[in-house]
């Protein structure tokens, strides 16, 4: 079942009626969409709707003592590891790990992204972030909504809030406590990053969300208001 949760709803707009979703999530890095809202993304899929994880780096920094080619080679096959797990299709924008950009080029190169894809659902980082990447995905996303009219749900997700999110007050709330061992089996295939070490702060914000949501685990959301109330499951 699909319904807008009636959390920080302001105005008139509504979600667009639609049998079944495109829904776009948005990331810096492989394991960003997955930690930011896995459970979500596991859910939207499980009821039939088409999902893609798109990164827009291949986290080509992201292993110490390798070149960056032999770090993105690793890190896309775990992105699309992931994605399989929680039944979204991995695609990478081709930026690199920090060294992205937000300028002319990538901001046409995002409007023409969402122009062929056309999603009915966006999701990406807050952009108040401590990391350049999570900022650069945020701005770019957003600029390509606003430009493609703003026909689509804008939501944006946390990741380790406190340390790399800041100044994020939810909205809206997915309840993923069903689908919470699929979203953990999806970070810990991002082997490279052991996700041991810093996935449990994760499930502590999950758990700390669910609290607030009432339920087990949850996933928090803060909703753009110009565009549709979100079409979040469940």
């Amino acid at each position: 079942m699909l319904g807008a949760v009636p959390l920080g709803i302001t105005g008139s707009a509504v979600a667009r009626p639609s049998t079944k979703l495109k829904v776009l999530v948005a990331g810096g890095h492989p394991d960003d969409p997955e930690s930011g809202c896995g459970g979500t993304i596991a859910r939207y899929a499980d009821a039939g709707h088409d999902v893609i994880a798109l990164y827009l780096t291949r986290g080509e920094a992201g292993i110490a003592g390798k070149t960056h080619d032999d770090a993105a080679r690793i890190r896309t096959a775990e992105a699309e590891r992931a994605s399989a797990i929680l039944g979204a299709k991995a695609r990478f924008f081709g930026q690199i790990d920090g060294d992205t950009h937000v300028d002319r080029g990538a901001y046409v190169a995002m409007r023409e992204l969402f122009e062929r894809e056309r999603p009915d659902v966006i999701f990406t980082h807050w952009p108040v972030d401590t990391h350049p990447d999570h900022r650069a995905v945020s701005l770019l996303a957003y600029d390509a909504w606003m430009r493609t009219g703003r026909t689509a749900a804008l939501g944006y997700f946390e990741v380790l809030t406190g340390d790399q999110t800041q100044l994020f007050h939810p909205t809206d709330y997915v309840d993923i406590s069903a689908v919470a061992p699929r979203k953990r089996d999806a970070v810990m295939a991002h082997v490279s990053q052991k996700p041991e070490e810093w996935y449990p702060a994760h499930e502590r914000m999950s758990r700390f969300r669910g609290m607030e949501h009432g339920c087990e685990h949850a996933e928090a959301f803060v909703r753009h208001d110009r565009g549709p109330v979100l079409p979040l499951p469940g």
